[in-house]
């Protein structure tokens, strides 16, 4: 259960977010440097022997349970990937041993496109020749079921789809992405909302009575207001068309991380309170947020530990050297708090 969305400032820069549920366990995510020139194998149902590939970007991204599988991510030409879930909906091609060459498991999407491609363009076309395929995942318990939200630097954003053993893509107009059902019938559901306003409701006039809204926001009544996909697609759209003015990327930034605010999930939110897993150090359904400034290149993100909006720039990553760098997401797995005791 995860969410993202895309914001774009009036002075035409691009700000990309997105919250990552997973109410199981902890993914233990890192926050990661890949270097050019960097040498990849993908996965196939055989192990290792899919379609090898070097970096030709250097990449700021999130990993997740010690892998080098990339959930989130930047590359230095400005296009922004993430991966999301997609149960009982993700159904990929067979895989043919013949085509091992140019093959790749769910899981390796995000990397391959993050450190190969600088265009929604780009994207497309590489995809449409590149054999994907489901690889059951030890460390996961499944066969990777995935969708991807991909954004370059102008602004156009794609979903990307494997439906029954096909590769879809959707021009995704309004930079929003959920998960289940399909990313269609989630643009077909909007229209089961298309009263909604951000402008309050007037007054109406009954028998010479007067009914005026019991307070602001009424403009938005009908808005669904639970936790399941279809919801948060249609939460998600209204609140980023509706946005106050952003001036610049900053501000688009801090936007972002008040909408993505709404998407947190307690724990139990996500998975539901009778799942069997190892949540006994996690205080949330939600593990991170980030928020992606694609002008300024930095990466804004907060924990289930610790609120503070912590910065990594891009622009200041080495891309020269030949491993992938790491550091964790939490020092320490606490809150920091600032006292202000002191000041009265």
């Amino acid at each position: 259960m995860c969410t993202g969305i895309r914001l774009k400032a009036q002075n035409g820069s691009i700000v990309y977010g997105r919250s990552m549920e997973w109410g199981a366990f902890d993914l233990n995510s890192n926050v990661c440097v890949i270097p050019k020139d960097y040498a990849f194998t993908g996965t196939t149902p055989e192990g290792t022997n899919g379609k090898e590939w070097k970096s030709e970007y250097g990449v700021l991204a999130l990993d997740f349970l010690g892998t080098d599988w990339l959930a989130d991510g930047l590359n230095e030409a400005g296009l922004a990937v993430g991966m999301f879930y997609h149960p009982d909906f993700a159904d990929y091609p067979e895989y043919n041993a013949d085509m091992a060459s140019n093959t790749i498991a769910a899981m390796d999407i995000a990397g391959f496109l993050l450190t190969q491609f600088a265009s929604i363009g780009e994207v497309k076309n590489a995809l449409a020749g590149l054999q994907v395929v489901g690889v059951t995942q030890e460390l996961l318990g499944t066969s990777d079921p995935a969708h991807w939200m991909v954004t370059d630097k102008t602004g156009a954003s794609i979903t990307i789809e494997y439906i029954d053993g096909k590769v879809s893509i959707f021009d995704n107009p309004l930079g929003v992405i959920t998960n289940a059902p399909t990313y269609d019938w989630h643009m077909t559901n909007l229209r089961n909302y298309v009263n909604l306003s951000p402008v309050a409701l007037p007054t109406r006039k009954v028998e010479d009575i007067d009914f005026a809204p019991l307070g602001a926001g009424s403009g938005m009544i009908g808005l669904p207001g639970d936790n399941t996909p279809p919801s948060r697609f249609v939460r998600a759209v209204a609140m980023t068309q509706t946005t106050r003015p952003m001036p610049n990327s900053d501000e688009a930034v801090y936007e972002a991380l008040r909408i993505l605010d709404n998407f947190n999930l307690p724990l139990g939110g996500a998975e539901g309170s009778d799942h069997e897993g190892n949540t006994a150090n996690m205080r949330s359904s939600t593990i991170w947020t980030t928020v992606w400034n694609m002008e300024k290149q930095d990466l804004y993100f907060h924990t289930q530990h610790n609120r503070r909006v912590r910065l990594v720039s891009l622009k200041e990553m080495n891309f020269e050297r030949n491993e992938i760098k790491r550091i964790t997401l939490d020092r320490e797995k606490s809150q920091d708090i600032e006292d202000l005791s002191g000041h009265f």
